[in-house]
């Protein structure tokens, strides 16, 4: 089977491996204009408008294109090399794609409905961002690289070339909007559409930059820095202001939504703010008691598991304050740690012998249990025979005199029928 040799990153882009990274991103632009699916109808144009799109966010990113140029790899020798989260997948599923990207960079701002006026303001974006249960714990910062439209670099964000100006447009004075009168059997129709010259905006530029055609903004690699906070759950999102899509010949930019993801723990379960985990006693020390020190989620943290005396497998014993920080606050969740009673297999000859003599000790001490037990429940039951055969109302004298005459010093009791003198 042959495979197809991977094309270099610089011939896609046609620019010097010594081009800085301005010349690679008019390449890029240049060259994404042209394969665009929109504008190029080229049976391979997909095709080679990934391929573009793959070179720029190699070459437009430093690290990568240090590893690319020194390895062959953008990710460096053994897959890895960049020290921040790369999220230009990020959208898929988000309603916001790199598709998308393009799709506003090249319709310019969203045409308004009927007569409203067209948007310019940047659109939000959202991204997921992946950390472990540890760094949710510390809390961390992340710097993420993703593709977003920023304002133009050539322009400054006005969209004017260098000598270039804004003016009013002379198609809808000013307005964004036009009017058009249609005739019809019912009479005349009066419609109002956004204006096709300036898209609604209402100003148009005598010379537009080449390079964001007149928008004042551009796809463009970006890195921003996350701060997560710690004790933060699956879910929760953080709000980095003004770095979601840049705003048309700068108006404001919309906002970069991170929605945070934490992974699952091969030693913690999360329930809220608690942990739970295993520890593992032999059977031994859960009839004695013992403690068990083990590694908690915080870096360098040792916590200690007193695991009380009869311990019971799946027993849970709970450490107050060593779970998750509760986000914002300084307390933080308990600790719960499920006892695992394992049988020991490395006792030597002696130590069984000496658990086997306890083992037989308790088993004569509850055989003569046993046998204690059922001559006391013979006994009673003679008693029982022999008072049945008694006359009644003996049987109770006969206790009575027994408890009487049982004392140290007995005296019969005073008659109380004989007369007093």
């Amino acid at each position: 089977m042959h495979v197809e040799p991977k094309k270099d990153y610089y011939e896609v882009l046609e620019v010097p491996r010594d081009a800085d990274a301005k010349t690679i991103k008019r390449a890029f632009l240049k060259k994404a204009r042209t394969l665009h699916p929109d504008v190029n109808k080229a049976p391979d144009a997909e095709e080679r408008f990934k391929e573009v799109n793959e070179a720029y966010a190699v070459l437009s990113d430093d690290q990568k294109r240090a590893n690319y140029d020194r390895y062959g790899d953008p990710n460096g020798p053994m897959g890895f090399g960049s020290d921040y989260v790369d999220v230009s997948d990020i959208f898929g599923g988000s309603g916001f794609g790199f598709g998308d990207i393009f799709d506003s960079f090249f319709g310019g701002g969203s045409r308004g409905a009927g007569g409203a006026a067209a948007r310019t303001r940047g659109r939000d974006m959202g991204i997921r961002l992946t950390i472990t249960l540890e760094e949710a714990a510390a809390g961390c910062k992340k710097t993420v690289a993703y593709t977003r439209l920023a304002p133009c670099e050539d322009c400054g964000g006005t969209g004017a070339a260098e000598g270039g100006h804004m003016h009013t447009c002379e198609r809808c004075h000013g307005t964004g909007r036009v009017v058009e009168v249609q005739r019809t059997i019912f009479g005349q129709m009066q419609t109002q559409t956004t204006c096709p010259a300036c898209h609604g905006q209402g100003q148009v530029i005598d010379h537009p930059c080449e390079t964001c055609e007149g928008q004042g903004r551009a796809p463009s690699r970006e890195k921003v820095e996350v701060q997560v906070p710690a004790g933060v759950h699956s879910g929760q999102t953080i709000t980095v202001d003004g770095k979601g899509e840049a705003g048309v010949r700068g108006d404001a930019s919309g906002n970069l939504v991170v929605s945070v993801e934490v992974a699952e723990s091969e030693r913690f379960e999360r329930r809220g703010d608690d942990l739970y985990c295993t520890v593992q006693v032999d059977s031994l020390q859960a009839i004695l008691g013992t403690s068990v020190t083990i590694d908690g989620i915080m870096e360098g943290e040792r916590v200690t598991v007193e695991v009380p005396a009869g311990c019971q497998f799946g027993q849970q014993v709970v450490v107050e304050r060593k779970g998750m920080p509760r986000m914002g606050m300084i307390a933080r969740g308990n600790l719960v740690a499920v006892v695992q009673v394992v049988t020991p297999r490395d006792l030597t000859k002696k130590q069984l012998l000496d658990v086997a003599a306890i083992v037989a000790e308790r088993s004569l001490d509850d055989t003569g249990a046993a046998d204690e037990k059922g001559a006391r429940a013979d006994k009673n039951a003679g008693r029982r025979a022999d008072r049945a055969a008694e006359p009644e109302g003996f049987s109770a004298a006969a206790e009575n005199a027994a408890e009487h005459f049982a004392k140290e010093r007995w005296h019969a009791p005073k008659n109380p029928f004989r007369s007093r003198k």
